[in-house]
């Protein structure tokens, strides 16, 4: 599939990485610059070549736009309904905020904190296909956000522990997350049960997270264990060349305070398998310094991502669709 487009210009950052012959991520640039690099002429530009524009998503599993006058949430919500995709809300621990329409707040956590690489509501019955970030105010310092393309885990991980491998794909992994019962914004992973779910009653709680797949178990301090399993270890997904996504937050929650990750039937996993996993997880990972108005689509069905620890100010928004 060719990149070349009478709209865009194919540029570069630092960190892109050619990875099986797909550039990550690919950047597009205005033809030249600062001309028709306005709002207006972008929306023009991707309203006209917006198949094109998708299957270069799902070709390279991340596209940058670079060098366009995105100056708010605003214009980063135009972007997003340009493409007509079913917006999808965010079901996970991370405290959000709303800005406008289908625009949120990114993690906020504190900035000093990784946020570890996922595939963003990889535990829930239905995650979003993709992932839009915008860059308001790129941080001084750090604040990256690194994006793994999964494929490269699973056949990296198959190589050097095939049998264990094996093993969890066939039983299937179970976690469980305790979630406090109010936001607690001093922690990445402190969204409350009640933002979660979007209620404070016990009864319709349970009833919505059954319906995401979810068991819950209540505890004395007025928070909630979430029990989710089985779930799978890799996927594959239509229209990516039959490679195995390594499809899991097995990393994210293992052996944590407030979550763990283990084989469905309770079989634990080693843990150098884990740690290995995980230095695999970031030497396969992609990176860029954000630069003010960029605005970074992510394939969430093939590539893992996360956040660097920053220096303030950062100002990242999301949306998230179907």
């Amino acid at each position: 599939m060719e990149y070349s487009c009478k709209d865009f210009k194919v540029g570069k950052c630092e960190g892109e990485k050619i990875v099986d012959g797909e550039t990550m991520p690919l950047v597009l640039n205005p033809i030249e610059p600062n001309y028709k690099n306005d709002i207006k002429s972008l929306l023009e530009s991707l309203e006209n070549n917006k198949e094109w524009f998708d299957s270069m998503i799902t070709k390279n599993s991340a596209v940058l736009l670079r060098g366009f006058d995105v100056k708010n949430a605003q214009n980063f919500n135009d972007i997003v309904e340009v493409f007509g995709w079913e917006d999808i809300r965010y079901v996970g621990p991370a405290p959000r905020t709303h800005i406008y329409k289908r625009v949120w707040t990114a993690n906020e956590g504190p900035l000093s904190e990784f946020i570890y690489y996922h595939h963003e509501m990889v535990l829930i019955k239905e995650f979003p296909k993709k992932v839009i970030l915008y860059c308001e105010i790129p941080p001084p310092e750090g604040g990256e956000t690194p994006f793994v393309p999964s494929f490269r885990v699973t056949e990296r991980m198959i190589e050097e522990f095939p049998e264990a491998v094996e093993e969890i794909e066939k039983k299937g992994l179970k976690y469980t997350f305790s979630a406090p019962s109010k936001n607690d914004k001093g922690s990445m992973r402190g969204r409350g049960w009640e933002d979660a779910f979007g209620t404070s009653d016990p009864v319709e709680a349970e009833r919505r997270a059954k319906a995401l797949g979810m068991e819950m178990e209540w505890l004395p301090n007025g928070g909630v264990k979430t029990i989710l399993g089985p779930r799978c270890l890799t996927k594959v997904f239509d229209g990516r060349k039959g490679r195995r996504m390594w499809f899991n937050t097995l990393v994210g929650m293992y052996g944590k305070d407030i979550s763990s990750a283990m084989m469905f039937d309770g079989t634990e996993i080693p843990q150098h398998i884990v740690k290995r996993c995980e230095e695999i997880i970031e030497e396969e990972s992609i990176q860029f310094k954000w630069q003010k108005g960029d605005v970074l689509f992510l394939d969430n069905l093939a590539t893992l991502h996360g956040r660097r620890p920053s220096l303030p100010p950062r100002k990242v928004l999301v949306a998230t669709c179907k």
